[in-house]
């Protein structure tokens, strides 16, 4: 392990008086004073804190999205009229909402209307299309819709799936920036029409909300191939501003948070909106990430944090360096993935003081955060966790004779384990079986209960990790979590391939892993229709799913207890093996195309843009 991966942390590393690490120690205070009092008040809500600085700073921007502008007198008058939309469409507390819309500010006074009537938004993925979408829907079984007109066509091929249909009312959403094309389509209403002359004031509702009621669904990948449904409570997100914003960031009423990830993202919805509502700063909101429009829209909103993650910091990188690379008021960033090989060069380059790396599941009960602005680190968490010895040939912790796990000492990789308390409560998915495969029980002794984060982290010292690899059937690909099942269930669907085994593998120059699958196909290795293989892909995957890499084979190596042997394979990559060719499909391309020695080179040199 290189020294610049930082193996471990000591007392001085951490206490050492910087006068970074002193500044903000108000905010800090404040954080930690917000954290340690919401396990006894169960009043604040998302709906509580807007209004409550809309009282307080009515002028004070809330949200800007390219030339738009809302105070926060006006977000929470939107969302009072939204929420009086919804009211009337017998939305009440405890329903949920399917979402599917970009990033724009109606997501967000939609969000927040939600939450004034104590109903959750299911933040759908929007990338996500077909059986995919469906599922996720059918997972929270929601009572009606929210339809962005960008995102209509998408919503109209699954409306028919069981689940689905019958959902009313269906509720249009055209952009605001414009006016609408036509009326909405028959069985449709469309929202903003009804919204407009709405009351702005505040609804009675929002007093009847606690804080440990669910205030929005996120979509994550999991084991089974499917997406699942993981709950986010009020008070979990308030300790997400509380211990990220203003303990890690130190944001103030005069911060503008740039945001160019998508709102139904964790990084965007929870960790950045959460921090400026905490701290009554400002929201800048982009429609999309863009790495030629990025810096001069950090300028434009005149913004002085922005939230990342590893990918986006990479792709900045690899853009060509510009004269105006430092000019901007970016005082701090906060993400998560962020690797160590580019940490040094990322600040380096764009002048960043302050890199606020965090670790933290969107399932997950912990959060880690680098509050202490130290290198190469996903930070530090003051409640209790373990890093438990794992076997990556039985694909399971290590156990001693007395069936309890084992602590890895300081210094080396094991599994997190984050334990379950009652100031931690695992939230968990819509679906009991499958939260209750996520905890282990019993692990040092009868009666304790840990959640399984599935992640590869190193012990580093002083309550600080690091991360460094997503175990199991789920990889993480161009920001997005790739569950391996949803991917070989679409490959084994085409007709030409008879077994299929997906995996992720490193390649030089880029974050996560890309998709690669080992097949075999139904008759001749030569056989494959490659054209039409990515053809089917397509139909039936998100982009970022589609695997870049095949290697054909003949069969499928497989251990003892019936389990493909994926370990063998991610170590083979993309390299050629025996009589196993490898394909792989270029950004653009419409077929797969065997690799040769030169595009190995290039792909090492980093010549080949993913």
């Amino acid at each position: 392990m290189s020294e610049s991966e930082r193996d471990t942390l000591s007392v001085w590393d951490v206490l050492k008086p910087t006068a970074d690490k002193l500044s903000g120690v108000d905010r800090l205070l404040m954080g930690a004073g917000i954290l340690l009092k919401s396990k006894f008040q169960d009043n604040i809500t998302i709906a509580t804190l807007i209004e409550g600085h809309a009282g307080r700073r009515p002028q004070h921007d809330a949200i800007t999205f390219e030339n738009q502008r809302y105070t926060y007198a006006q977000l929470n008058a939107n969302a009072n009229r939204y929420a009086r939309v919804l009211k009337a469409g017998g939305i009440e507390k405890g329903d949920v909402v399917g979402v599917l819309l970009g990033n724009r500010p109606e997501t967000l006074f939609i969000v927040a209307a939600l939450a004034k009537l104590g109903a959750a938004a299911a933040m759908c993925n929007t990338k996500q299309r077909g059986d995919v979408l469906a599922h996720s829907l059918g997972t929270v079984k929601p009572k009606a819709m929210l339809v962005g007109d960008e995102l209509f066509d998408a919503f109209e091929e699954i409306r028919g799936e069981s689940g689905i249909a019958g959902l009313s009312p269906l509720w249009l959403v055209p952009d605001s920036s414009r006016a609408a094309a036509s009326p909405a389509p028959e069985g449709w209403t469309d929202f903003l029409a009804e919204a407009a002359n709405q009351p702005t004031g505040n609804l009675d509702d929002a007093a009847d909300v606690s804080s440990s009621d669910t205030c929005f669904y996120i979509f994550t990948s999991g084991t089974t191939g499917m997406p699942k449904a993981s709950r986010m409570s009020h008070v979990r997100w308030l300790r997400g501003g509380a211990g990220l914003g203003m303990a890690g960031l130190r944001l103030t009423p005069d911060d503008r948070f740039y945001c160019p990830l998508p709102l139904y993202h964790n990084n965007a919805l929870t960790v950045s909106w959460s921090s400026v509502l905490c701290a009554g700063a400002t929201f800048a909101l982009a429609p999309k990430f863009s790495v030629s429009n990025f810096w001069p829209d950090v300028r434009r909103h005149k913004a002085t944090v922005f939230c990342y993650i590893g990918e986006l910091c990479r792709y900045l990188l690899q853009a060509d360096p510009d004269e105006n690379d430092r000019n901007h008021a970016i005082r701090a960033v906060i993400g998560n993935g962020l690797r160590p090989d580019i940490w040094d060069e990322f600040k380096a380059r764009f002048g960043i003081e302050r890199v606020c790396e965090f670790y933290g599941a969107s399932e997950g009960n912990l959060v880690f955060v680098n509050g202490f602005n130290m290198d190469r680190t996903a930070g530090f968490c003051p409640l209790p966790f373990a890093v438990v010895e794992y076997d990556p040939e039985t694909e399971e912790p290590v156990t001693d004779d007395n069936g309890r796990m084992k602590e890895v000492k300081k210094g080396e990789t094991g599994l997190l384990l984050n334990k379950v308390t009652d100031f931690a409560p695992f939230e968990g998915y819509t679906d009991p079986e499958a939260s209750e495969k996520k905890l282990f029980r019993g692990v040092f002794k009868k009666d304790d209960c840990y959640f399984n984060t599935g992640d590869l982290v190193r012990r580093q010292g002083m309550r600080h990790i690091a991360f460094v690899d997503r175990l199991g059937d789920t990889f993480r690909w161009k920001g997005e979590n790739v569950a391996t099942t949803q991917v070989e269930n679409a490959l084994n669907a085409f007709s030409q391939i008879e077994e299929s085994v997906v995996y992720g593998v490193e390649v030089p120059h880029s974050d996560g892993r890309a998709g690669m699958a080992a097949i075999t196909p139904v008759r001749d290795l030569e056989d494959i229709d490659w054209a039409a293989l990515v053809s089917h892909l397509r139909d039936e995957l998100p982009d970022y799913a589609v695997p870049v890499f095949i290697r054909l084979r003949p069969e499928q190596e497989v251990t003892g207890t019936m389990k493909y042997r994926k370990v063998d394979l991610k170590k083979q990559s993309y390299s050629p093996e025996g009589d196993e060719p490898v394909y792989m499909l270029k950004s653009g391309a419409d077929r797969y195309e065997a690799i040769d020695d030169t595009t190995r080179e290039a792909l090492a040199d980093g010549d080949i843009n993913l």
